[in-house]
């Protein structure tokens, strides 16, 4: 708001002096004497009558401009009176009017011609467009500093501004990028690339242009582009994909050449371009496949990455986590010469992300940062900075003075599923029926020996679910066995098995569970090549949507025949998963009762409590 009233302040100023400008302006222009008494209603014709009397002393001609006929007139009489100004609509045919009468012409009747522009007038025609131009250029200037490059100057938005330059070179160094072990040894060469060079070019080896860093959101893409700029010591230019992009065809062209020129001035240096997918995707992809301002903007990114044009020491670190949309002229040697994966970390990078993002934090002394690290997998670098800082945040909010692992704990529900809603009125019916449904999924989680143990079961809304059953992962996983797939499923329906047994009777609470035992069932049969019946062929097309692939439309490559019996065998998956579920779960009937009740009593269970009901 204080951003507006400046502004505010700013225009009723400048109108304010405009306005006084120009009634001063416009007083000076005026001649009339506030001594003279004004004689109203003159016209032409009694001009000439009184000039005839002698009743007129002086006449003051004023043309309309120095080639016109017409022009005005004013009439001083012997008593000092004055008329107001007198339409001409000939000065020469009044002049000889005026020589030819004896009778006006004597000693004592004076002609003044007047010039047609005095100060006041010339002012007062200038004032006009000059408050237009004032006004035009303030209101472009506020405009185009909004459109434009953000740095406020008008018709600026074709050059860059990068979020560091020279000045600020990067302070992070390798030691501060906890874990990717392997992804700093890799991009450690271009920290000898950029410091000394000569060794390099002496075997006739060449310069890498680009590297390209690829991996999913938060695992720490753009800390490793700094720690490369950091340990080079050299210029650090960091821009954002979308930064290149504009309403305005051809500026995101020029920020491209107005990128490089900036660092070619301060080489050796590195571009960082965060999210390139936003300009850098496949051209000739979506309706019609038009020549846009962003496929521009990629030509002279590709051109000046490696065109006709030589950038010496200048290496581009670009970061994504879309590889597969990216145009393959931007990804082929001699552009992003690297492609470097960063991938989840695992639990031992775990351990040294979390003990970097403790730093700052008061923990107490029991804090065992491995089980930690153990409890979170499938977690990037910024869900574990996110997970401390949630702790810390519960723990401030409790008035403690330190964090301790009960925090940790609540801060892993809070960051995995939501915030619990302990004051929403919950009916003793629907309660009943959420600790059935959590009782089941608990169950087969405890049974199935492809999955994880139970950690926590909740009946306490959370987010948008009534409650919850989390497991507790134990190790990191490359891949996923069908045998785990199937079991998943299993677990999955298991809350809708457990309704079913008990209830006699099902909800909408599974709506969710089904909708990924679903999706599951159908990555197994299509994705996977999992099926028997079928046979160990893909049957889907990834990355070939409308405005992400290179087709306009996305067709199915099978039959209808074959679509049936994909269906088909999707549905056997999820049927025979269901009856599984409710299989074991009427094996453990009494489990179901118990584990329900206590829920019902105390709204949350343990892992551990869980397992001394089961075991008993």
């Amino acid at each position: 708001m204080r951003k507006y009233s400046k502004a505010l302040w700013f225009y009723a100023i400048t109108f304010l002096i405009i306005f006084i400008s120009y009634a001063f302006i416009s007083s000076l222009s005026s001649t009339r004497n506030n001594n003279i008494a004004v004689e109203e209603n003159y016209e032409y014709s009694d001009l000439i009558v009184a000039m005839e009397s002698g009743l007129v002393t002086r006449i003051e001609i004023y043309r309309d401009a120095n080639i016109s006929d017409m022009g005005k007139a004013k009439a001083v009489f012997e008593n000092n009176k004055v008329t107001s100004f007198i339409r001409i609509p000939s000065i020469k045919s009044f002049m000889e009017v005026v020589n030819k009468n004896s009778a006006i012409y004597n000693n004592n009747f004076r002609v003044i011609t007047r010039s047609p522009y005095t100060i006041g007038t010339i002012l007062q025609s200038m004032l006009s467009p000059i408050v237009i131009l004032i006004i035009g250029s303030l209101i472009l200037t506020k405009t185009m500093g909004k459109i434009g490059s953000g740095n406020g100057k008008i018709f600026s938005f074709g050059s860059v501004k990068s979020k560091n330059g020279d000045k600020d070179k990067s302070k992070i160094r390798f030691k501060d990028v906890a874990g990717l072990k392997e992804e700093k040894v890799e991009l450690s060469e271009l920290v000898d690339f950029l410091s000394n060079a000569n060794k390099f070019l002496k075997l006739g080896a060449r310069i890498p242009k680009g590297v390209l860093l690829i991996g999913p959101p938060g695992t720490g893409k753009t800390l490793l582009a700094r720690a490369i700029a950091g340990e080079a010591n050299v210029s650090f230019f960091s821009m954002s994909g979308s930064d290149f992009v504009e309403m305005f065809v051809g500026v995101g062209a020029s920020r491209v050449r107005d990128l490089f020129e900036q660092a070619k001035k301060n080489s050796p240096c590195i571009i960082f371009i965060d999210e390139i997918d936003a300009v850098g995707r496949r051209r000739g992809a979506g309706l019609g496949g038009g020549h846009d301002e962003r496929e521009q903007t990629l030509n002279q990114l590709l051109v000046e990455m490696d065109g006709f044009t030589v950038n010496q020491n200048v290496i581009v670190v670009a970061a994504t986590n879309r590889p597969d949309i990216l145009d393959p002229a931007l990804l082929r040697p001699g552009r992003f010469d690297r492609q470097v994966v960063v991938g989840v970390p695992d639990v031992s990078e775990r351990e040294d992300i979390l003990k970097v993002h403790a730093k700052g934090k008061v923990f107490e002394d029991n804090i065992d940062f491995r089980n930690v690290a153990c409890s979170t997998a499938g977690f990037t670098g910024a869900d574990l900075e996110n997970l401390l800082n949630e702790a810390a945040i519960l723990a401030a909010r409790s008035n403690l003075s330190k964090i301790s692992m009960e925090e940790i704990r609540k801060a892993f529900v809070k960051v995995g599923i939501g915030t619990e809603k302990k004051s929403r009125v919950i009916s003793k019916k629907e309660r009943k029926i959420t600790a059935y449904h959590e009782a089941g999924h608990a169950i087969l989680f405890e049974t199935l020996s492809e999955l994880d143990k139970v950690h926590i079961i909740s009946v306490i809304p959370t987010g948008i679910a009534g409650g919850y059953t989390m497991p507790l992962p134990t190790e990191d996983r490359s891949y996923i066995t069908k045998k785990r797939m199937e079991q998943e499923i299993i677990s999955l329906l298991g809350g809708r098995a457990a309704e079913s047994l008990v209830l006699d009777d099902i909800t909408t609470g599974a709506s969710n569970d089904i909708e990924r035992a679903t999706k599951l069932a159908r990555a197994m049969v299509t994705k996977y090549g999992m099926s028997e019946k079928l046979g160990p062929i893909r049957y889907t097309e990834d990355g070939n949507e409308i405005f992400v692939g290179r087709d306009i439309g996305h067709s199915k490559n099978y039959s209808e025949e074959l679509a049936k019996e994909i269906d088909s065998e999707i549905k056997n998956i999820i049927k025979n998963a269901y009856k599984m579920a409710k299989e074991i779960i009427s094996e453990h009937i009494e489990v179901l009762h118990k584990a329900a009740n206590l829920l019902i009593k105390q709204e949350k269970i343990t892992g551990d409590e869980f397992r001394v009901i089961f075991n008993s």
